[in-house]
């Protein structure tokens, strides 16, 4: 059945803050194979105008995903998340995510549509800081699979 199309437009409520810390940018940042030493090396990223370690950019996936959880569990939604598949991510970044940053995630629902019987949502993540500076945008495709016809 698809998705109810009165949900676009809504947004939930801000996620508690996400404390960045040096040692997470760093895991990440080996992660995904990225020696940048802007992610690693405080003295590195100062050189580059920033005032502590960056985070790579797909960083804030982890906390915007789980932000977009809020959607995922809404029960008047409908969302049936056994069979989501992620289609897609974005970021359009204001400034880089920095150690030391807390971060709030505020999540809504852009568009609902289905497609061959699949329902597709597009969840935008808004993220600030703790003085309420927007850092990045995040969108986040979710492909709902349709069900299989017995």
């Amino acid at each position: 059945m698809a998705l109810d199309q009165s949900f676009v437009g809504r947004t939930y409520p801000p996620t508690e803050p996400y404390e960045v810390g040096r040692e997470k940018i760093r895991e990440f940042a080996e992660a995904v194979g990225d020696a940048n030493p802007a992610y690693t090396d405080t003295e590195a990223a100062k050189a580059l105008g920033h005032p502590d370690v960056i985070a790579p950019p797909t960083f804030v996936f982890a906390i915007t995903f789980k932000a977009a959880g809020q959607v995922i569990a809404d029960p008047q939604l409908g969302l049936d998340y056994s069979r989501v598949v992620h289609g897609d991510q974005k970021f359009a970044y204001n400034r880089p995510v920095r150690a030391g940053d807390r971060l709030t995630v505020t999540s809504t629902i852009e568009t609902i549509r289905t497609m061959a019987g699949n329902d597709i949502l597009d969840v935008r993540g808004e993220v600030h800081d703790q003085n309420g500076d927007h850092v990045v945008t995040a969108w986040t495709k979710l492909v709902a699979r349709a069900a299989e016809e017995a």
